[in-house]
C-alpha cells in the first residue's frame, strides 16, 4: 500500500505525469525535458526528483547534463499501459503538443550529430584509410557473434553506437557505456533513428562497469582496448560480467609501429599479439574459442572471441 501511495502522489500532478509520458518515447536531459514542457529546468528538476523518489524515473549525470530514463519496470510498466489506454479513450492535447516538440529535440540532436561528424570525419576516415573497409570488420563480427539470440549485451566502449546497431536487434536487453557524454549523445541520436529503444546507454568506464557479476551473456570491446592503459583489468571487468559460458569479443589491431597513432589519435599500445591477448583471458578465466585475421593495408585487424568457462566449458583451439 505504501508503495502505490507513493505512486499516486508523485502523479498527482499532470507536469510529472507529461514527463512520464515523454520518457516512454526515449531518454531525454533535464534541459531538453524543459524544452518540450516550456518550463524552467529548475522547475522541472524538481518534478523529476519527485518521480525519481517514487521509483518512476532515475537520473543519469554525464558530464554537464543529467539524463532522465524510466525507472523501475515493475512500476513503470503498469502506469505506462494504463495512459495509452486512457490516450486511446480520449487524446490528451499536451500529449499531442508535447510529442510535436519532442520532434523538434530530436532533430536538433540530429543536427548536433551532423555536425560533429562532419567535423571529425576526416581524423576517422585517416585511420580507416589504414585497414581493411569497416564493412569487412563488421560482417566478420557478425560471422564471428552468429545469430543467435541474447539475453543481455553489453558493448563497452560504445562510441557512438554502432556495436549496438549492428548487435542490439538480436539482443532481448543491450547496454553501451562510454566515459564520454558527447559520444553518448551521438549515440542516442543513431539508436533513436533506428527505432532500437531497448537499448540503453551509460556513462561509466571500462574498468568498472555497471552491471553486477554474471548479469550479461555477450560483451563486445570494438577498437577499445588499444586506448588503454591496462588492457588486461579491463578484460578481467569484462570477464567479471559475464556468465559461465558468455562471449567476449574483441575486434582490434595486430602489432603495428604506425607510431602516429599514439602521438595523434592518443593509441597508448601499437595493437596486441595473440600471446599477449590469449594470457589476458586466462589471467581473467576466459577459454579461448576462435581468433581470426583481417589482413588489408598498414593495419591488420584481429579478433578474439573468449568464453567464461564454466558451464561445462572446455578449452577451444583457436582458428
Amino acid at each position: 500500500m505504501t508503495i502505490a501511495l507513493d505512486i499516486f502522489r508523485a502523479l498527482a500532478d499532470s507536469t510529472r505525469l507529461r514527463i512520464l509520458a515523454l520518457l516512454r518515447s526515449m531518454e531525454l536531459s533535464v534541459g531538453e525535458l524543459a524544452q518540450v514542457l516550456g518550463q524552467s529546468q529548475p522547475r522541472v528538476s524538481r518534478h523529476v526528483k519527485i518521480l525519481c523518489d517514487a521509483g518512476l524515473a532515475e537520473r543519469r549525470k554525464e558530464g554537464s547534463w543529467v539524463f532522465v530514463a524510466p525507472g523501475r519496470a515493475e512500476l513503470v510498466e503498469p502506469i505506462a499501459a494504463a495512459l495509452a489506454a486512457w490516450d486511446a479513450i480520449e487524446p490528451d492535447h499536451w500529449v499531442v503538443a508535447d510529442a510535436a516538440r519532442l520532434a523538434a529535440v530530436r532533430a536538433d540532436r540530429a543536427a548536433a550529430a551532423q555536425t560533429w561528424f562532419a567535423a571529425h570525419a576526416g581524423e576517422w576516415d585517416a585511420i580507416r584509410s589504414l585497414h581493411v573497409a569497416e564493412s569487412q570488420v563488421e560482417e566478420a563480427m557478425a560471422a564471428v557473434l552468429g545469430d543467435a539470440g541474447i539475453a543481455q549485451l553489453i558493448d563497452i566502449g560504445t562510441g557512438t553506437g554502432r556495436m549496438l546497431e549492428l548487435f542490439a536487434g538480436q539482443a532481448e536487453q543491450a547496454l553501451g557505456i562510454d566515459r564520454s557524454s558527447e559520444m553518448l549523445r551521438l549515440a542516442r541520436v543513431k539508436l533513436a533513428e533506428r527505432g532500437l529503444d531497448h537499448a540503453e546507454l551509460r556513462q561509466a568506464d571500462l574498468y568498472a562497469l555497471p552491471l553486477g557479476d554474471g548479469a550479461a551473456d555477450a560483451a563486445i570491446l570494438h577498437h577499445v582496448l588499444h586506448f588503454a592503459q591496462q588492457p588486461g583489468a579491463a578484460i578481467r571487468e569484462a570477464a567479471r560480467v559475464l556468465m559461465p559460458g558468455g562471449r567476449l569479443l574483441i575486434a582490434d589491431f595486430a602489432p603495428h609501429d604506425v607510431e602516429e597513432l599514439r602521438t595523434r589519435d592518443a593509441h597508448a599500445r601499437l595493437g596486441f599479439s595473440d600471446e599477449q591477448m590469449l594470457g589476458w583471458f586466462e589471467a581473467a578465466g576466459l577459454l579461448p574459442a576462435r581468433t581470426e585475421t583481417l589482413e588489408g593495408g598498414e593495419l591488420t585487424v584481429k579478433l578474439w572471441l573468449a568464453r567464461k568457462a564454466g558451464a561445462g566449458l572446455k578449452e577451444a583451439k583457436a582458428a
